[in-house]
């Protein structure tokens, strides 16, 4: 068992910096660990345990510094890619609310099929060319094979990733609808389907401008602000400027 999911999150990052610093007590180590972190402080404890060489202190130190720039360059490029995409903010707000996607997975999608996908004259031939939707291999008028054609590898990629990430969301229509396919179609099958339909639904923002509606069980009010703010925050630091303002102030 992982004693935390990122070591590079918050904690693994102020432990990792204490040990290129030259801190070897490990319980001292071990208080720099966020309370949150799902294991006993003993784990903890034992895990930062050991002996290091002077060499391979310094050798962390090159790679947190690594780290630190490819992190500065990183928010550098998202700013440069917020600028070129100024015209289309709305456009990428709309794909952000849909569940597994976000501000770099909607501008990623713009990148690669438009801001109105004027491309694709209907959702089939959308998800025909990204290479999602269910293939058909006939013979003696029996489907051989349901595989899905290859299609754009890039957005294979990315609403396969968006599948994969709403299957674990909570109360979520996506996710009801993989629930209910899954034993039919085992698990590989069904986040291809749920891609297929997050991959309609994509088009359907893209060329008609519509704004994506949650009606699974999760869509409380609360819910819904709390997903607001952490995409207006996520907006900001990708360098959009984008304020919040209720337009229901009873559910708020």
């Amino acid at each position: 068992m992982p004693i935390c999911a990122d070591l590079f999150g918050a904690s693994g990052l102020r432990i990792l910096h204490a040990i290129a610093q030259g801190q070897t007590d490990a319980e001292n180590l071990a208080k720099l660990g966020d309370e949150r972190l799902r294991c006993p402080r003993e784990r903890l404890i034992e895990a930062v345990t050991g002996r290091s060489h002077p060499t391979h202190r310094q050798m962390l130190a090159l790679q947190l510094e690594r780290l630190r720039l490819l992190e500065e360059q990183l928010d550098s490029l998202n700013t440069l890619l917020a600028q070129a995409m100024k015209s289309h903010q709305q456009t990428v707000i709309r794909l952000a609310q849909v569940p597994g996607l976000g501000i770099d997975s909607a501008q990623q999608v713009i990148a690669e099929v438009g801001a109105s996908a004027a491309s694709f004259r209907s959702a089939a031939e959308f998800t025909s060319w990204v290479g999602t939707c269910p293939g058909k291999e006939e013979s003696a008028e029996e489907n051989r094979s349901s595989r899905s054609a290859k299609g754009n590898k890039y957005m294979r990629r990315l609403l396969n990733q968006a599948a994969h990430a709403v299957a674990r969301s909570k109360g979520t229509h996506f996710q009801a609808v993989f629930r209910r396919l899954l034993p039919r179609l085992g698990y590989q099958s069904a986040i291809w389907a749920i891609a297929h339909r997050i991959c309609r639904v994509v088009w359907k923002i893209l060329h008609e401008g519509v704004d994506y509606v949650e009606y699974g069980v999760g869509a409380e009010p609360q819910a819904l602000m709390n997903r607001a703010k952490y995409l207006a925050r996520q907006l900001r630091k990708f360098g959009y400027d984008l304020r919040i303002t209720n337009t229901n102030p009873t559910t708020a």
